[in-house]
């Protein structure tokens, strides 16, 4: 039993370890993928998505507060390959982990569910793990750059809006789909798996076309969004619209198509209305949808209930009923 113990013992330092630097890995895999794409506003170079803010939120829901280590570390790893080392460094790494911290905190106060199967658990993750705790981050950030002298303080709110518009959308965009991939099960049995094919398809011919041409097409992804809804629920849904975000953001980054004659802020502004357009529809629509299909079972095993119930009973007054047994007995109605 002793041995039993200290191999318990020994194993949890390890699990922490190895969460740890899992957690870190993630955070600095979606830094560099958000490095790859950049736009400058009020001179400062921002991303518009930025999926570390996700894979920490996730991470934090998935593990608990123990994992917030890995995002210190991955974070110090995302300033390491941007820049050298400042005092100011350790309010940025304070920043960005004080603001995945606060979301896990603000959604474990309401009773989120990482389901995601409820409509109040959606706008839960929308207005306090993404709107409102990403407010630290940005501030945070904004300020120590106006503090040190790297931004001008006519600047400040230029960039504050767009550090935490690209922190939400991180977590609005990618949180989902992380905390999906939680619970899928492999081999996944579907029973429309044509019908995903054929979205998949569709999607993958119709998403690029409609955000690199001129003549402002962004609109079209929209029935995707709702056919992924409708059918799939959140997995599809969410899914569609990370990747006509990623397609929306690359030819925003590159000026091309809709966004080809729009000046720096109206980029970012006309990208982000519409990451935030999709996140926010097929978020709520999805968790609107399930919870229907939830009722809808819940009335339909309500009704059977009550069939076996009233079956019953009309077996009991059958028994009640019937003739006398043939041991010379009499019915109820015999004089």
């Amino acid at each position: 039993m002793a041995g039993v113990v200290a191999r318990q013992d020994l194993r949890t330092p390890a699990v922490f370890v190895l969460e740890t630097l899992a957690v870190a890995a993630c955070y600095y895999a979606g830094g560099r993928l958000g490095l790859l794409r950049e736009l400058t506003v009020a001179g400062a170079v921002v991303s518009p998505v930025w999926p570390p803010t996700g894979v920490a939120v996730a991470g934090l829901l998935i593990l608990g507060l123990r994992c917030w280590a890995g995002i210190v570390l991955g974070s110090l790893l995302v300033l390491m390959h941007l820049t050298s080392l400042q005092p100011a460094s350790a309010g940025v790494l304070v920043g960005s982990t004080a603001a995945p911290v606060a979301a896990y905190l603000l959604l474990r106060g309401v009773g989120f569910r990482t389901d995601l199967s409820r409509l109040r658990d959606c706008l839960a993750l929308v207005f306090l793990g993404a709107f409102g705790a990403m407010l630290i981050s940005s501030s945070t950030g904004a300020a120590l750059l106006v503090a040190t002298g790297d931004l001008p303080g006519r600047s400040f709110w230029g960039v504050w809006l767009a550090w935490w518009v690209g922190d939400a959308m991180g977590v609005l965009l990618l949180a989902p789909v992380l905390l999906m991939l939680r619970r899928l099960r492999f081999p996944p049995h579907w029973s429309r798996w044509k019908e995903a094919v054929g979205l998949t398809v569709i999607a993958g011919c119709l998403v690029p076309p409609a955000t690199r041409s001129p003549a402002s097409l962004l609109f079209s992804v929209y029935p995707l969004l709702i056919w992924a809804a409708l059918r799939f629920q959140l997995p599809g849904s969410m899914l569609c619209a990370l990747y006509a975000s990623v397609m929306a953001t690359v030819a925003a980054t590159d000026r091309i198509g809709p966004f080809a004659h729009m000046t720096e802020v109206q980029v970012m502004v006309n990208l982000q209305a519409f990451n935030g357009a999709m996140a926010l529809t097929s978020l709520l629509l999805s968790a609107v949808i399930t919870e229907q299909h939830r009722t809808r079972r819940s009335v339909e095993r309500a009704c059977q209930e009550l069939v076996e119930v009233l079956e019953h009973l009309a077996a009991g007054e059958s028994a009640a009923g019937r003739p006398p047994d043939a041991d010379g007995g009499r019915r109820p109605d015999a004089r």
